[in-house]
This record gives C-alpha cells, structure tokens and sequence, in this order.
C-alpha cells in the first residue's frame, strides 16, 4: 500500500507546491468531484438532495471566499447533471403521461415566453438576457426533473424532512448572529460592501441573512417552513414529533424576526387564513383565531422594542416610508409597461441591467416587487401569463387537496400548496423567487403537488378502486 500510494503523495505535493491552492482544489474536483457527478446523473435522488443541500449552503460558504469566484457556476453544473440524467433515463422511458397536467403546460408556455424574450427589440443587451435566464429560466426545467424522478412517498417524506432541517439550520445560524455574535467571515462579508451594509443597517440594528444572500429570503424561507409544521401537526405521527414541530415554530417565527423583513410578517396570517377555508373544521377555526387574536394584541401593544416596533409597521404600510416610495415608483413605471407589451427584456433591471445597460432607465428602477419586475421587463403580455401560471399552480393544488384520498399525501399537498401561497404573496413586496433556494423549492413544491396526487392514484389503483380511469 506505501508503495502504491507514494507516487500519488508525491504527485499532489509537487502539484501543490506549484498551483497553491487551485492546484488542491484541481485535485479535490477530480477525486470527490467524478464520483459526485456520476451520482447526480445515475442516481437522481441523491442529485436532487445534493441541489437542495447546495443551494441553501452556498451563498454562506461563498463568503467565506474571495468575491470574485465563481461558486454559482457549482449550482448550475448540477443542474445541468440533473437535466442530463433526465434525459439519458427518458432515453429508456418513451412515456409521457407524468406530464400531461395544466401546470406542466403553463409551465412550458412561460418557458417559451422567457426564450422569447431573447429576440425583444427593446432589451439593451443580450448578455443580460443570457445571465437572467439561467436563474429564471433553466430552473424552471427542475420541475420536469422533480416531477419525473420523485416516485415514491418515502422518498416525498425525505425530501420534506431535508427541507425542514436545512430551515432549522437556517434558524440556528440567524440565532446565532443575533445572540451571540457574527464570525469573523460574516463581519468582513457585511463590510465589504458600503452599500449593501447601509441597506441592511436600520434604525441601529443589523438585519440578520443566517445562511442566505439576503434577509428577504431568510425571512421568507422561515415563515414556509412554519406553516409546513403546522400542516405536519394533523398527520398521524407520535407525540414526540409533535413537540418537536411545536418548538420549530417558534424557533422558526423568532429568527425570521431578526432578518428586519416586513413583508414576511403578513405571510403567515395569511396563509393561516387559507388554511382555515380549506380545513374547514372547529379545531383549525379555534386555532387559527387564537392566533389571529395574539396577532392583534402584539399589533396595537405598545413596545418600546425596535424589533417588535418593525413588526407593528407591516399592518401600518401607509405610515411606512419605504412602502410609500415603492408605490411612487411603482405609479412612475406604469407608462413604460402599458407601452411595452413584451417589456424591457429579461435583466434589464436589477444587477444586470446596471452592469451591461448602466445609462439606460430600467437599470436604474429598483423594481422590488417580483411582480413589478416581471411587468417591467416582459410587460403586460408577460405579467398576464406569469399570473394566470400562478393561478393554475394554486388552483391544481387545491382542486387536488380536495381529490386526493391517503391522509398522509392530503397533508403533503395542503403544506405544498401553502408554500406556493406564501410566495405568491411574498413576491409583490419583493421578489421572492428569484434567489436560491427559493427558486429551487418553489418549483418543488409546484412538482410535489402533482406527485401527490399520482402517488394517490397508483396507491388506489393497486387497491382494486374501479372509479380509477
């Protein structure tokens, strides 16, 4: 074995002594690297875990590196390999009744209308156009993947269970900086920019990202994974999971506090109140009451507490200052989008539009609202079809909440269809499915709404129910 191994000891070290650092990190991609991505292609299930797992994991290791590497290209080669072995496995597999459901088709239409988008005359640059779509665009193509390689419920309560975890890392990691002090990377990271530390520094307060880009995707990402705790509560599980569901809540709610995002703070009423329509029964209703009672209270108590204050100021936005400015310049973008019909062009706003478009006008509009992006830069035909894709995704997933027979996927699809509800509001005070892992889950979610209901109908089936076409 020495023998065998000191021609390869001696080969890293000169490869090392030479290369430094890339020279190791070249030797590490080859030898956990091949391995790893012949994983992802020829088991997908681990490809998946893996996508999930990076994508709330990388923005936070990212700072731990010099800003000028490009750690996003890791996301994207794994989707690249899941969409890859999709296709190699599809190769074998000429069916394809896994897609044939509204979502799916206004999921390929909106996909279209982003390639589309590629020819608008009004874009400034193409290059803009080519840096957007990989996280607008290609993401959209996980929901195929979710959606054929998701095939059993074990590996549905898997997923779901990876999902919560890596929110209650999320969770510990926002606690953290909060309570007891950021690491030395996080300080530099916050320092590194003057302007993205004046955006994040309010009324002497430090808005918490935890493991995230942002404090909106922090926030938003802690109020789904309470509401799906909630959900989780009516599934026949021991008493000992149900305490644990019923710490994470809180736990949950109280990080999501620290992130300072406004927005976030209305998700959960509502998405209490959707709830209560589609579990009609006395338990929710009393539940869902109480809470909206101590919602109250903690609205009109008076506090001298700056977090709590912050929070009051989301059920006042016409005395909010920063609501008021998105609204002014929501009103001075409208004559642009009712005459752009297909908009500016993908990117034309945001980080994007200032780095390959600086001079024109949309690089300087702060758009905010997801749903106001999407009508500046694809106009109205774009923020028409990008709405009636959302009602289509909520409509499914309720209409098959009410289908579906097995307890345990009923619940799967209620938690699913929340989740998409909660973004979906999320997404006109920001944008909040644009950032990892958002992206990712939200189409997840959208994918497993669909698996549920497959699941049901193979379970009944098997079970001899002749009603089954």
């Amino acid at each position: 074995m020495i023998i065998l191994m000191l021609p390869a000891a001696v080969f890293v070290s000169v490869v090392v002594a030479k290369a430094g650092i890339m020279g190791a990190a070249g030797i590490l991609a080859i030898v956990v690297g091949l391995p790893v991505v012949y994983g992802i292609i020829a088991y997908p299930k681990f490809g998946i875990a893996a996508l999930m797992v990076v994508s709330f994991l990388l923005s936070y290791l990212s700072s731990i590196f010099p800003s000028d590497q490009p750690t996003g290209v890791l996301l994207d080669a794994i989707t690249y390999l899941l969409i890859f072995g999709f296709f190699v496995k599809k190769k074998y597999d000429d069916s394809w009744d896994y897609f044939k459901n509204p979502i799916t088709y206004l999921v390929l239409t909106w996909l279209g209308y982003n390639f589309l988008e590629a020819v608008n005359p009004a874009s400034p640059s193409i290059l803009a156009w080519v840096y957007t779509v990989r996280t607008v665009g290609f993401i959209m193509l996980m929901y195929f993947v979710f959606l054929y390689q998701i095939q059993s419920i074990e590996y549905v309560r898997f997923l779901i269970k990876l999902w919560l975890f890596l929110c209650l890392l999320a969770a510990m990691s926002g606690f953290q900086q909060e309570n007891i002090g950021l690491f030395g990377f996080e300080k530099a990271w916050y320092a590194a920019d003057p302007l993205r530390l004046s955006f994040l520094f309010i009324n002497g307060h430090l808005r918490k990202v935890a493991i995230f880009p942002d404090p909106v995707t922090f926030s938003y990402n802690m109020v789904v994974a309470s509401a799906m705790c909630i959900c989780f509560f009516m599934l026949d599980i021991s008493k000992t999971k149900k305490i644990i569901l019923g710490c994470l809540i809180p736990f949950y709610l109280l990080t999501m506090l620290y992130s300072g995002t406004r927005g976030a703070y209305v998700l959960l009423p509502g998405a209490l109140a959707l709830l209560a329509i589609l579990k009609f029964n006395r338990k929710i209703l009393f539940s869902v009451l109480t809470a909206g009672f101590m919602l109250v209270v903690v609205i009109f108590m008076p506090t001298s507490n700056a977090t709590i204050k912050r929070f009051q100021s989301a059920f006042n936005p016409s005395a909010d200052a920063s609501f008021n400015v998105r609204a002014e310049n929501q009103h001075k973008i409208k004559p642009y989008i009712l005459s752009h019909p297909i908009g500016g062009g993908l990117g034309s706003v945001g980080i994007w539009g200032r780095r390959f478009a600086p001079n024109s006008m949309l690089a300087k509009f702060p758009p905010d609202s997801g749903y106001v992006r999407v009508a500046v830069e694809m106009g109205w035909i774009g923020l028409l079809l990008f709405c009636t894709l959302m009602f289509v995704i909520l409509y499914t997933g309720i209409n098959y909440y009410f289908l579906i027979k097995n307890p345990e996927l009923k619940v799967y699809c209620l938690a699913m269809v929340l989740v998409l509800f909660i973004y979906n509001i999320g997404n006109y005070p920001q944008q909040a499915v644009v950032q990892y892992p958002s992206n990712i889950l939200f189409y997840l979610a959208a994918a497993l709404l669909n698996v549920t209901m497959r699941l049901d109908i193979a379970e009944r089936k098997a079970k001899g129910d002749v009603r089954i076409a």
